[in-house]
């Protein structure tokens, strides 16, 4: 944060001659009806960036909401971002006007790194963006897909159980680790070891923290950032090649284990692996029709690899620790989920199946209420205006970076009664999150997993991952609150919005 300011502060003394006039008109324009905002100078952007860090903007963010309405501005360098809470803006903004805002902004950390935006997450709206999800969706997440990995979950619903009864460290670090297992194996279709595991686990995690907390300063004037802080610049591009040196292998065994399989249908003896598909099957029969039908870069595997972990990992084990921190605080409202899981498995089966979770109404409604009141991220990933268009009373500028507060609309006093209150009876029949529409197409009351056309593609998979773990620890499990380790729902913002304090609960074997 210090070096943040001194090289705001730097800018600012030399961009004086430049800053008068716009500071007298406090940041608003008689041109153009962008939405308000503080003041802003010339290179800087807003004012605001002298005492607040990119990297932990919502403080300010409410702030300013406070203070302008529902739509507010913030300049950084020359960049305009526009942020939204209301949620009827946002359904105008994201599904009646989607085409518009589909786009993502070019991040120049990507540049200076010497990437393209070959990701789901960084394509601009366009053929490659569909060609990659549509691969995704179609070859990986479909439903007769994800069925194929129903033994993998069963493995780590076993492997979850065993480390909680260990459990020396916070549950996050279990539940992180747990979901790492599943995702390392969707991902590369082997089932590693738990030091392979931890390795990738920590590469994932280091680069998310390092790439949120570090790279923002580069959207300020690139040219002079890349040079003062290139530091930073050499830390994320070791990251980088630690994640290929832990990848590549994982990928080019895949290769060789698809070519043994053609082999096979040509009288060659038949040798197995422990899954018969992966995402990487699914990215190695990709073809870019653009670049003359060429094969992904093993740079661009690695990349999208990186992606699908990020997903389905760090946001799944938040979300599994939020709401496991709720049933701990309130043991009336765990004792009716276990009531509900025991009337429908009954004593003898060994696990909650998949199959069963989708016979459990409170379940569900459990896990909805957990997102709603702490979703893992407080932001959408940022979208881009392909062209001018009208926000309520507004102008959103073709070029202007749009992010919506998914936090501030699930816990709207004026659509939510006592909104901080855990409250997973307002999801059932009669509650006023009855038939709640989680995909915002119709209306948009929460929207933990965005909506529109950028609406994350594993919403259902994780829905999925997240019902069936918290089913199965709680039938293993009694959960309680412990003397000196208080629930504390105090939120600190890493990759995603996480306890400050992590959950450190006493389990109690339901079953001996």
């Amino acid at each position: 944060m210090d070096t943040w300011r001194v090289f705001l502060g730097g800018i600012l003394f030399f961009a004086l001659p430049l800053i008068l006039l716009p500071l007298l008109r406090g940041g608003k324009s008689g041109r153009r009806r962008v939405p308000p905002g503080p003041p802003s100078v010339p290179v800087l952007g807003s004012l605001v960036w002298l005492t607040n860090s990119p990297a932990e903007v919502e403080p300010l963010l409410r702030r300013l909401f406070a203070r302008y309405g529902p739509v507010v501005s913030l300049r950084v360098g020359s960049r305009l971002a526009i942020f939204v809470s209301d949620r009827r803006l946002a359904h105008a903004a994201l599904v009646e006007s989607g085409a518009v805002l589909a786009d993502r902004p070019a991040l120049a950390s990507v540049r200076l790194l010497g990437e393209n935006d070959n990701t789901i997450v960084r394509a601009s709206y366009g053929p490659v963006w569909r060609l990659l999800r549509r691969n995704l969706v179609s070859e990986t997440l479909h439903p007769s897909r994800v069925r194929l990995f129903s033994p993998a979950r069963a493995w780590v619903r076993r492997v979850l159980a065993d480390k909680l009864r260990e459990a020396a460290a916070p549950v996050v670090e279990t539940f992180q680790y747990a979901m790492f297992c599943l995702l390392v194996l969707m991902c590369f279709g082997e089932r590693l070891d738990e030091a392979a595991v931890r390795a990738i686990a920590a590469a994932q995690r280091d680069q998310l923290i390092y790439m949120s907390r570090k790279m923002p300063i580069f959207g300020f004037l690139p040219s002079i950032t890349k040079l003062i802080f290139r530091d930073r610049i050499r830390t994320a591009e070791a990251m980088r090649q630690r994640q290929k040196e832990l990848f590549v292998p994982l990928i080019n065994a895949r290769r060789e284990y698809r070519n043994r399989r053609a082999a096979e249908a040509e009288g060659e003896p038949r040798t197995v692996t422990t899954f018969e598909h992966s995402y990487v099957d699914a990215l190695l029969d990709i073809k870019l029709p653009d670049e003359g039908d060429r094969a992904l870069t093993d740079g661009e595997m690695v990349n999208l690899c990186s992606e699908f972990l990020n997903a389905g990992t760090d946001t799944t084990s938040t979300g599994l620790q939020w709401i496991m921190a709720e049933l701990v605080k309130n043991p009336s409202i765990q004792q009716k989920l276990y009531e509900e899981i025991r009337a429908t498995t009954g004593d003898d089966k060994e696990e909650v199946s998949e199959e069963d979770v989708h016979k459990m109404p409170y379940l569900k409604a459990v896990v909805l209420e957990g997102l709603r009141k702490h979703p893992p991220g407080h932001f959408v990933l940022p979208h881009r205006a392909a062209e001018d268009m009208e926000v309520g009373e507004y102008l959103i500028p073709k070029g202007a970076t749009v992010n919506f507060m998914i936090a501030e609309m699930g816990r709207d006093e004026q659509e939510w009664e006592k909104p901080m209150e855990f409250s997973p009876e307002r999801f059932l029949p009669g509650g006023a999150g009855e038939g709640v529409d989680v995909t915002g197409n119709r209306e948009i009351r929460m929207m933990p997993f965005g909506v529109g056309r950028r609406i994350c593609a594993g919403l259902s998979i994780a829905m999925l991952h997240l019902e069936y773990f918290v089913a199965n620890m709680v039938r293993e499990f009694e959960w309680h609150e412990v003397a000196g380790h208080e629930v504390d729902f105090t939120e600190k913002t890493e990759f995603t919005v996480v306890m400050k304090n992590p959950l450190r609960p006493r389990l109690v074997p339901r079953r001996t």
